[in-house]
């Protein structure tokens, strides 16, 4: 048996709970380059605590097709992580609030191309989910010697489906 959850198109008011979109929207903050780009500043708020320090790394996932089914979690408890996509494609985004250590009221987004998303400190959030080949990821996140991952299997999986936001958004 599983639960079912609609996917809706990632958006900062609905993300901002749980982390940071980052993608350029609105007016640059700055004009750079001789005029030639515009720089959206300090978009995330990274955390990688008082052991840690920022790493880059990059990711090669398998791609998922819809209906997606989500039975991991997981969180870092000592720093933030982001994903940007370098193929500026889709992929699904999955959190989870917490209720005494455990995750509750999971919310999946679509990311759009051209978005990218920083999980918070301490945040559920599923793993990578790319929808597209190559399914390529720069990560940014906390490197440290201390343990900064933190697992939960449900009991029953969700399922996880395009909600209509998505289709007519041309998301999937």
């Amino acid at each position: 048996m599983t639960q079912r959850l609609n996917a809706m198109p990632l958006t900062s008011d609905a993300f901002c709970a749980f982390g940071d979109v980052l993608e350029a929207t609105g007016t640059a903050d700055k004009i750079i380059n001789q005029g030639l780009c515009g720089r959206f500043h300090d978009r995330a708020q990274l955390d990688f605590g008082p052991d840690g320090r920022a790493g880059i790394s990059v990711f090669q996932s398998e791609i998922v097709t819809w209906p997606i089914n989500v039975g991991l979690v997981e969180r870092h408890p000592e720093g933030s992580q982001a994903f940007i996509c370098m193929s500026a494609h889709p992929f699904l985004v999955f959190v989870a609030e917490d209720n005494n250590g455990t995750p509750a009221n999971p919310r999946a987004f679509v990311a759009a191309p051209g978005q990218g998303i920083n999980f918070h400190r301490n945040i559920w959030h599923g793993v990578l989910t790319p929808l597209y080949a190559p399914g390529l990821f720069a990560v940014i996140d906390r490197i440290g010697t201390t343990p900064n991952l933190e697992e939960h299997r449900f009991d029953t999986p969700y399922l996880v489906e395009p909600g209509q936001k998505c289709i007519s958004a041309g998301l999937v």
